[in-house]
């Protein structure tokens, strides 16, 4: 009788071990789709500054900001590459924004075909995102949730960061300053 009893909590244990590994993978793999889509969008933006920069001269500062988030956004990891990519993308979202005051770029082919890729890009962030924090709720509620948090604290498993939007993204953009910097 105690023989199985022993065998049924080694079981259950197997059973959560396995659970938690599965969640921690998935979590991974999710992260990695987002790190390629974003890895997708850094290779556009030195095509953004080129094309923008001859006709947005009072932007240079959005286009400096920009190619800087970028080169630090390709180096960093897990919660700095998160906050990087959302300032990238508050970024790209400013230069978009600005380009509205600049009739003949709206009009160029190659500034077009950009403006769609980056949109399209965008679509698939958003979508891998929206993936990337189903799983990481999913492995969050393992963590933390009884009597899996007590095979995951055994495992140094942590709680994970969702990707959010930040209170300035929450926020309307400010034309106004767009143009007055």
């Amino acid at each position: 009788m105690i023989i199985l009893g022993v065998i049924t909590l080694l079981v259950v244990y197997l059973l959560i071990y396995n659970s938690l590994v599965g969640k921690k993978n998935q979590v991974e793999q999710a992260f990695s789709s987002i790190d390629v889509l974003l890895k997708k969008r850094c290779d556009l933006i030195p095509n953004l500054v080129a094309t923008v920069k001859n006709y947005m001269q009072f932007e240079q500062k959005t286009l400096v900001e920009v190619t800087r988030l970028r080169s630090r956004a390709i180096q960093a990891q897990g919660d700095t590459r998160i906050d990087l990519e959302n300032q990238i993308s508050r970024a790209i979202g400013n230069i978009m924004v600005a380009v509205e005051a600049y009739p003949e770029l709206k009009a160029n082919q190659n500034f077009i075909t950009l403006q769609e890729s980056l949109n399209e890009i965008e679509e698939q962030i958003s979508a891998a995102r929206r993936f990337y924090n189903s799983a990481v709720t999913d492995y969050n509620n393992a963590v933390e949730m009884f009597p899996t948090n007590l095979v995951a604290s055994q495992m140094n498993y942590r709680l994970r960061r969702l990707f959010e939007a930040t209170e300035q993204d929450r926020r309307n953009v400010d034309v106004g300053s767009l143009f007055n910097s």
